[in-house]
């Protein structure tokens, strides 16, 4: 029985390696093992027999649908924005929150960027009238380079004077990456309630926060983007390729934006790469240029010969040269400045080397020539203090500079003092002459020369005033 049993299962394997082979022969499919299965292996598969032929038949078809139905990701194409999206994404509690979170920020970055740092604009009255001034539906987009990641809000909150940034309503917005600003359900809600709108990187500009961006041009909103894409890599020395979107947004919205170019410089001091707080007492220059027109490509726009990605190209390039150009003359102003700050300081200089040589040394108890060994420079001085003194120009410019209460009838030690000094150096060498006629004449002159205004004024204070008052 053992054995018959045996035999009738080899029966049955070679029965079913017969089916085997035949269906292989009718069919030509090739058993592959899966773990072992290669790309050139499956397109041999697909290459050859009648299988193959019907999937590849069915593919071409799809593919074939696919491209007449709908356009294809490496094409580009008009793609209106319904009035719905704004519907969607802003409810009444969303617009509430916006209304007290916007002005609130805004106000605080102004205070800090005008209070605790120094901020020059160059042509602010053409956003102020761009902004203020526009036609009621006419919309408004701000293009500049981004330099750290507080450019937005702090240089556009620099801006605009605090009874315009009370109105949240009419106030920019703006896109973020949504890997930075919308990486948790907090930074979403925050985001979101100062007006920023998400895009995602490498989905393209036929995206969902682009469409939102155009809706809000659509309805004479403000949009404020970065063209470059994201920061500078090199500390703002540079303005980076403009991308393709900046195109979209100026073509695709119902009607073209008026568009404000500008560029800043300072803010790489205020934030550097890899900071986690803002710094303070730093210079950031702003420079607003002309708003730039595109009249002469929407008259291409119907022509056949001119696709839409060259269209795109064209604004981005417009506008990239715009950047370039306002960035050339932004960086000339900050070095203008640096120079002008190296000459003040120089003259700055100049003035303590006259003071040290016009001041009368012996009624402080110090002897002329012994100043004159410690500092060479008074001995042959640049500029005749004299001839300074009786310059009107620099009358003008030491009352500009120099608001102590001493008038210029009155002696002429005081009208020197006056001419040469600031309030913080008169009160220093005040202190020190006090301290070394009064206090401690037996001192070298090499010790007493160190001491700062404050502590002697301390020290002269506490040998004539205190030691006075101890006593009685």
């Amino acid at each position: 029985m053992g054995v018959q049993w045996f035999e009738r299962g080899d029966l049955w394997k070679s029965k079913a390696r017969s089916l085997q082979l035949r269906l292989r022969d009718r069919f030509r499919v090739v058993a592959v093992d899966k773990h072992r299965r290669r790309p050139a292996a499956a397109a041999a598969l697909l290459a050859d027999g009648y299988f193959s032929s019907t999937v590849q038949r069915w593919l071409r078809r799809f593919r074939d649908f696919r491209r007449d139905s709908l356009p294809s990701s490496s094409s580009f194409y008009v793609k209106r924005v319904s009035e719905e999206l704004n519907a969607e994404e802003d409810s009444i509690l969303l617009r509430m929150v916006q209304a007290v979170a916007v002005p609130v920020l805004g106000n605080m970055c102004h205070v800090f960027m005008h209070g605790l740092n120094r901020v020059q604009v160059y042509g602010v009255e053409k956003l102020h009238d761009a902004l203020l001034h526009r036609p009621k539906n006419k919309s408004l987009l701000t293009v500049s380079n981004h330099v750290a990641s507080v450019d937005d809000p702090f240089v556009i909150a620099s801006l605009l004077p605090p009874s315009v940034l009370l109105d949240a309503q009419n106030l920019r917005w703006t896109l973020c990456a949504t890997d930075r600003c919308f990486s948790n359900p907090i930074a979403s809600a925050f985001f979101r309630s100062v007006k920023v709108l998400p895009v995602s990187r490498g989905e393209g500009i036929y995206q969902k926060g682009m469409d939102m961006a155009i809706s809000k041009l659509n309805s004479g909103g403000w949009v404020h983007i970065f063209p470059e894409g994201s920061r500078s890599r090199d500390g703002g020395r540079t303005i980076g390729s403009v991308k393709r979107g900046v195109g979209r947004l100026v073509l695709d919205a119902d009607s073209i934006p008026m568009v404000v170019p500008f560029v800043h410089t300072g803010m790489q001091d205020i934030m550097p790469i890899g900071a986690n707080l803002p710094r303070i007492g730093k210079t950031v220059i702003v420079l607003i240029g002309d708003p730039i027109h595109f009249d002469d490509l929407l008259n291409m726009e119907g022509l056949e010969n001119v696709s839409r990605g060259k269209l795109y190209d064209a604004v981005t390039s417009r506008i990239g040269h715009r950047l370039q150009e306002l960035k050339m003359l932004v960086d000339k102003l900050a070095l203008e400045q640096s120079m002008q700050s190296c000459t003040h300081s120089m003259q700055n200089s100049e003035r303590v080397a006259g003071i040290l040589q016009q001041v009368d040394w012996e009624s402080f108890g110090i002897e002329a020539e012994a100043i004159s060994e410690h500092h060479p420079s008074t001995q042959n001085p640049h500029i005749q203090p004299e001839e300074r003194i009786c310059s009107p120009k620099d009358t003008v410019g030491t009352d500009r500079y120099f608001r102590m209460g001493f008038s210029y009838e009155g002696g002429a030690f005081m009208s020197r003092m006056r001419g040469y000094m600031d309030p913080s150096e008169l009160m220093g060498f005040a202190a020190k002459g006090l301290f070394m006629n009064g206090y401690r004449p037996k001192e070298r002159l090499e010790d007493t020369r160190l001491l700062g205004a404050l502590k002697a004024w301390k020290q002269y204070l506490e040998a004539h005033v205190l030691r006075n008052w101890n006593t009685c």
